[in-house]
């Protein structure tokens, strides 16, 4: 019987040109190569599987090698090309840090370095995984790493370049490797197939070049995987079955019913995909890719960037095609925030449906049909409605009553004082004249009535030397002296702070912080704990009381600052200081929390 060698060793490159996908850094060691400009140290690094220690080894058999050719590979038929290839040759020597990553494997290494070659010009000593080092074997390598005999080159490689000391680094020439694209992949994989005549689709390939991740080596092991469940008939839905990959055909088919809004369809299609084992993050991440390259396909200019089969790239191009751009942005950030949330989210399942409901919707009619997956509509109503028989039964004998209108077009057509010419003549009841603008402003509540004034309806000066309709806003001498509480101060005073724009956010909070106190009927106090904070405040002193006069009605509203004495404690309470103070006045409150089991957030 054979023995059978996996195609990842089977096919290893021996040479420069034989390395695939790292054409920049091949042709600069083969320069240096041919000018004899050779470092002592190099540091290849990547992920892995991308040729690092395959090029250090085609590296060390090429600068040995007695007759290179023109392009600057190694001969293979000198004795030093013959030995390497025959794994005899005792100028190479490979090091697993791993396991040699002690101070005395360092200091045998050393030891070796001072012995000249017996046949060529150098010894290369691979060091692989030299992140595995430790700290003292590290420190043990530096002085020779900095000053090695003419002879000797290290070439070290490791997938996390990030651990290795500075003063390592330092001293290398550092080639980063780069992950190897599909395209590069799936030619490499063709060729291989070549070789061992096997049939292989293009698009099952291309499955096996998104599963690698830009490692070869992967790659190719999921390819002799795969060639032993098709028994060499490598086909699209072989690959798919025997990867357990999400088919490209469920995301088609996902979008189709998110274009047409078709929430059900959508949920039973993801509960199959349950079904099958898939988890739903690996779906969702799927879907975004896919509108991620619904995306790039529709210009011809990122059309490159959709790395697929030509069979479905043509897909992808129709589908892009009845997708609007605006839905793919929104439809991939979306799905991002459901990726961000899955981990956190304690109904997995639930997270995923609910996000396949918003992307129904990003396509769908505004309207409030049952079945159609949008919430009922939040229109906030104004608290008192006009009634047209109170302004029926107030307005004078003998003129037109007024039509009832929308709350907005009223607003539109009812002047305010500072819009009115200043030469116009002052309005009286029951001119005929004045007939029809009254009937276009939008009546509001007596001043005597007790429940208030709808909040859709800003209060009004009238202008002096005019009377006020029956049905328009109270008189300012009225209003002037409506009286308040100091919990009605508070409360406009959060909202004032709320109110300050986003850049003020620190001293919202400081002032969010602070309690109004009500000195007498119209003065009240804010203590502070220092000047800097007192000077702040001073000069917010006539926005605030302009705000607290038009919100509690009462311009005689007056605010002082000081800063509290030494003695005195000015305590801001949290929200968590806040309940506790709440719970000892009302033990309720407590009892409340544990019967339903409330937590405070």
């Amino acid at each position: 019987m054979e023995n059978y060698i996996v195609s990842a060793r089977k096919y290893r490159p021996s040479t420069f040109d034989s390395v695939v996908g790292q054409t920049a850094l091949t042709t600069t060691l083969k320069n240096a190569i041919r000018t004899q400009k050779l470092a002592h140290a190099y540091l290849f690094c990547g992920p892995r599987g991308v040729g690092k220690t395959t090029c250090a080894r085609i590296f060390a058999k090429t600068i040995n090698c007695q007759h290179l050719t023109p392009e600057g590979e190694a001969c293979n038929e000198c004795e030093s090309c013959r030995a390497f290839n025959e794994q005899r040759s005792y100028n190479i020597h490979e090091l697993d840090a791993a396991s040699n990553n002690s101070v005395e494997d360092i200091r045998s290494l050393i030891e070796q370095v001072r012995i000249p070659p017996q046949i060529g010009n150098y010894k290369v000593y691979i060091i692989d995984e030299v992140h595995m080092l430790s700290q003292a074997a590290f420190n043990a390598f530096l002085k020779t790493l900095e000053e090695p005999p003419h002879h000797a080159i290290f070439i070290l490689a490791t997938t996390e370049k990030h651990k290795i000391l500075p003063t390592i680094l330092s001293r290398c020439q550092i080639y980063d490797f780069n992950r190897i694209t599909v395209h590069d992949t799936v030619e490499h994989l063709l060729y291989v197939a070549g070789k061992e005549g096997i049939q292989a689709e293009p698009e099952a390939l291309n499955v096996i070049a998104q599963k690698a991740d830009g490692g070869m080596r992967d790659a190719l092991s999921i390819f002799d995987q795969v060639v032993s469940f098709t028994q060499g008939n490598v086909t699209y839905q072989s690959v798919i079955a025997n990867l357990n990959v999400l088919d490209y055909e469920y995301y088609f088919r996902m979008t189709d019913l998110v274009l047409e809004n078709k929430v059900t369809d959508a949920m039973l299609l993801f509960n199959s995909i349950l079904g099958k084992g898939f988890e739903g993050s690996h779906f969702i991440n799927g879907l975004a890719a896919h509108f991620r390259d619904l995306l790039v396909s529709r210009d011809e200019a990122t059309l490159p960037l959709l790395e697929v089969g030509d069979s479905i790239r043509q897909r992808y191009r129709e589908q892009a095609a009845r997708c609007e751009p605006k839905f793919l942005y929104r439809a991939m950030k979306l799905c991002n925030d459901c990726d961000l949330n899955y981990r956190a989210s304690k109904n997995k399942r639930l997270l995923v449906e609910i996000t396949l409901i918003q992307l129904a919707q990003l396509t769908a009619p505004d309207d409030d049909a049952p079945g159609c997956g949008h919430g009922p509509k939040q229109v906030i109503k104004p608290i008192f409605t006009p009634q047209t028989q109170t302004q029926q039964a107030s307005a004078p004998a003998g003129s037109p009553a007024p039509q009832p209108q929308p709350q907005a077009e009223a607003q539109t057509a009812r002047p305010s004082a500072q819009d009115r010419p200043a030469n116009a003549p002052a309005t009286q009841p029951g001119n005929p004249a004045d007939a029809q603008p009254a009937a276009k402003k939008a009546p509001t509540l007596k001043r005597g009535n007790s429940l208030g004034v709808s909040i859709k309806q800003p209060h009004q000066e009238t202008p002096k030397g005019t009377t006020p309709d029956a049905g328009t806003a109270p008189t300012p001498e009225t209003q002037e002296k409506r009286p308040f509480t100091e919990q009605d101060l508070r409360r406009c005073w959060l909202e004032f702070t709320n109110r300050l724009p986003v850049e003020e956010a620190a001293n919202a909070g400081r002032m969010k912080a602070m309690t109004p106190h009500l000195l007498d009927e119209r003065t009240f106090e804010i203590v502070v704990d220092n000047e800097i904070v007192e000077k702040y405040i001073r000069e917010m002193i006539p926005q605030v009381e302009a705000y607290l006069q038009q919100q509690l009605h009462n311009s005689a509203i007056m605010m002082t600052v000081r800063v509290s004495a030494p003695k005195e404690v000015v305590k801001a309470y949290n929200r968590m200081e806040q309940y506790q103070l709440m719970n000892r006045k009302n033990p309720m409150l407590q009892r409340l929390s544990e019967e339903f089991e409330l937590e405070f957030s």
